[in-house]
């Protein structure tokens, strides 16, 4: 009874579910940019459209609430933490809250005007014409989501194991500010932007890495 009754079974059970909920969210994050999307560059329109009726809204029903329970936990777990939150955990809880952001204010909107679309398609109908538009807003965000989980979950792990800037509020000044200028700038381009070197999967996994070396050079050298 103590996992349900005490604060480090709470926490504990926080923990469990953040991760195993993480692992759900991230593991179809990567299926739609690494699998998902490359198979409708190469599928024929019949099979792409009957792809988005019936199995992209069953992806996506998992995704945004694998990203939901996330969150939540996430912010039980942060919470719990209060003082002794670390500067490693509070990048990646930054990029997180983006990324779920993402999910539920950009990424979900515009993939169910594309659903809505080829389900009309399919029934003999005509595409929407705000389809067009809403296909490569949905691409960006969740390549910017792509870019950010590979860091994020390098300073998520790294605040357990490789702790990186100690107590978030004796970190280096100079170096959150940056960090932060850099996060915001690239949640900007998910927003306003295009997807650069990022359109491929080997081009967003190595800006993903470079990314990470990048923000860990400023914690660790700033």
């Amino acid at each position: 009874m103590d996992l349900f009754t005490t604060a480090a079974g709470i926490d504990f059970l926080a923990r469990y579910g953040h991760v195993l909920a993480g692992i759900a969210w991230i593991g179809l994050l990567y299926y739609f940019n690494f699998v998902q999307t490359e198979y409708f560059k190469e599928a024929d329109g019949g099979a792409r459209t009957d792809a988005f009726v019936k199995l992209v809204p069953r992806a996506l029903w998992w995704f945004r609430w694998a990203a939901m329970l996330t969150f939540l936990t996430g912010l039980i777990l942060l919470g719990a933490r209060g003082m002794a939150l670390t500067y490693d955990i509070g990048i990646g809880a930054l990029m997180a809250t983006f990324m779920f952001l993402n999910v539920w204010l950009i990424i979900w909107p515009n993939q169910r005007i594309l659903i809505a679309s080829n389900t009309q398609v399919q029934g003999g109908g005509e595409a929407l014409p705000e389809a067009a538009a809403a296909a490569p807003k949905a691409a960006l965000a969740s390549r910017t989501n792509t870019l950010f989980s590979i860091p994020m979950l390098f300073f998520m792990i790294s605040s357990a194991h490789y702790p990186l800037g100690g107590a978030l509020t004796h970190a280096s000044v100079p170096s959150l500010i940056l960090v932060l200028i850099i996060v915001l700038a690239l949640e900007a381009n998910a927003i306003f932007g295009k997807p650069g070197p990022m359109a491929s999967v080997k081009g967003v996994i190595s800006c993903g890495f470079g990314l990470t070396v990048l923000l860990w050079g400023l914690v660790a050298f700033l």
